[in-house]
């Protein structure tokens, strides 16, 4: 079963210094048929103004990625992590037991554009935890590649639940496959571009829900840029 969710669709909040889409159920935006896919719960798509941010807040409990799409992301927590993302980093924490941190805009001038990805993990109670991997274009092009996984493994992030999320840069003429083992689901994020996924055209800010699907085929790119998340049925 494949089910699209377009871009224009999405929950919006614009608080000014704020831009924000939601494809799932967040905030006070509540979709009945958007409350997560599977252990996939928040795929928040941010553009924060300069020189502003979230202020410190608290979590338990969640995978948190953030996949930064241009701009300056200034991260700080509890554990005393401190560091400034940019395109192409990936940042994992695992709030665990519980951990505060706050996100800022670390240019004053320019806006960062970054997604704000939370998973469920399939371990409650754990020590909190962070970590931060950069993925070249170059990495990316023409293949799918692993940023994050329940191991570790091919130099991905390690969140604490039993899914693999992929990123890609696909041109034209690219065509990409990912099989989906039984008892498995699919979610294709398209964050720049276009393409179609299993004969599903998508544009910009769309994605696709795939359940009960052996395959999840990619092709017909244009410009396209996106991630791939293979997940575990809940």
């Amino acid at each position: 079963m494949l089910q699209v969710r377009h871009s224009d669709s999405r929950g919006k909040a614009n608080h000014g210094w704020l831009d924000s889409k939601h494809s799932f159920s967040f905030g006070h935006y509540h979709d009945p048929e958007h409350v997560g896919f599977g252990p996939l719960l928040v795929i928040n798509e941010d553009k924060v103004m300069g020189g502003q941010g979230f202020g410190t807040h608290g979590h338990r409990d969640m995978e948190i990625i953030s996949y930064v799409l241009s701009g300056a992301l200034e991260h700080k927590d509890s554990m005393g992590t401190g560091s400034v993302l940019h395109y192409g980093d990936v940042q994992r924490m695992s709030a665990g037991t519980g951990v505060r941190h706050s996100e800022y805009n670390g240019d004053r001038t320019e806006q960062v554009h970054f997604l704000q990805i939370w998973i469920q993990p399939n371990q409650i109670g754990i020590p909190p935890s962070y970590e931060e991997k950069n993925f070249t274009p170059e990495h990316k092009k023409g293949k799918l590649a692993l940023i994050a996984s329940p191991d570790g493994r091919n130099g991905s992030v390690l969140i604490h639940q039993n899914a693999t999320i992929y990123a890609s840069i696909m041109d034209e003429g690219d065509s990409l496959k990912h099989e989906l083992d039984e008892g498995r689901i699919g979610y294709v994020h398209l964050i720049r571009g276009a393409v179609t996924v299993n004969g599903v055209h998508l544009k910009a800010g769309d994605a696709l829900k795939l359940t009960d699907e052996p395959l999840i085929k990619l092709e017909q790119a244009e410009a396209a840029e996106l991630l791939v998340f293979d997940l575990p049925k809940q």
